[in-house]
């Protein structure tokens, strides 16, 4: 249950950041017109471990679709948990999403997940001319349209949002980052909180990264509404570089473990 959590924490490491962001012609000071953080042919893959138990991989991937005679990103998140871990726990889980490439929203979103012998098939399409979510729930064969706030993003697509409209030069320590996202039929509010710099070793070197603290609800998994940290590289990519989970027995943690098809060079201030 845990691998699962983490791996849709992973989705969510941005999305944590979550509540009423605001687009072009209305104020914010976080918000950039910048669409040059990531292109085609991205792929980040990620290790997810508790302690030295090696429990699943995560990765994201980016390629250029047409959807409805135009083009588009589609990018493709699988989480699937791997050795010893599997055995306890199946997870094949996988979220794809077809966005704008100029301005990043969802246009069509897809999951596809079995975890544990759970299963959900759903496709949901945006129509932002009325505000709705026209969802097909595929395996149970039902319709259903959910109103949706107009900046809304979805678990994928806020990732990229994220790095390509987001001011981040612009951050205090102590700024809150805030946006909605829409998951499983509903609009959620989330909030991350800019706590500074901090350098990062990982496989590859030491990383300079922006500390962001997503604020979760505490409950029977996570120790407190303070327990998930998650690190970001200080380059132009902005990618993900290390998240940590908090639990009541121990941490999870997710690491950058294989990266390719970046737009701008990886920044490493010591190789090693």
């Amino acid at each position: 249950m845990r691998f699962r959590i983490l791996f849709i924490l992973f989705i969510l490491f941005c999305s944590k950041a979550l509540s009423g962001q605001e687009y072009e012609g209305l104020k914010s000071p976080f918000l950039s017109t910048s669409k040059d953080s990531f292109k085609k042919g991205e792929s980040l893959k990620f290790r997810l471990h508790y302690g030295f138990f090696n429990a699943s991989y995560a990765s994201l991937n980016l390629e250029e679709k047409v959807l409805n005679d135009q083009k588009v990103y589609k990018a493709t998140a699988i989480g699937k948990t791997t050795g010893i871990a599997r055995l306890f726990f199946k997870v094949d889980d996988i979220y794809e999403t077809y966005f704008n490439k100029t301005f990043v929203r969802p246009l069509k979103s897809t999951r596809n997940i079995n975890e544990g012998g759970y299963t959900k098939n759903v496709e949901i399409n945006y129509d932002y001319s009325n505000n709705v979510a026209n969802i097909n729930d595929i395996k149970n064969s039902k319709l259903n349209s959910v109103s949706i706030q107009e900046n809304v993003q979805d678990l994928i697509s806020t990732f990229y949002f994220l790095r390509n409209h987001f001011d981040i030069e612009s951050l205090k320590i102590n700024d809150f980052i805030r946006i909605t996202i829409f998951f499983d039929a509903e609009n959620y509010n989330f909030r991350m909180q800019f706590l500074g710099m901090e350098d990062v070793k990982t496989k590859f070197g030491v990383v300079n990264c922006f500390k962001f603290r997503p604020y979760i609800e505490s409950g029977r998994v996570f120790k407190d509404n303070e327990s998930l940290t998650l690190w970001v590289s200080n380059d132009k990519n902005k990618i993900p570089i290390k998240i940590e989970a908090g639990l009541r027995i121990g941490s999870i943690e997710a690491d950058l473990d294989e990266f390719r098809g970046l737009k701008f060079p990886f920044k490493i201030k010591i190789n090693e």
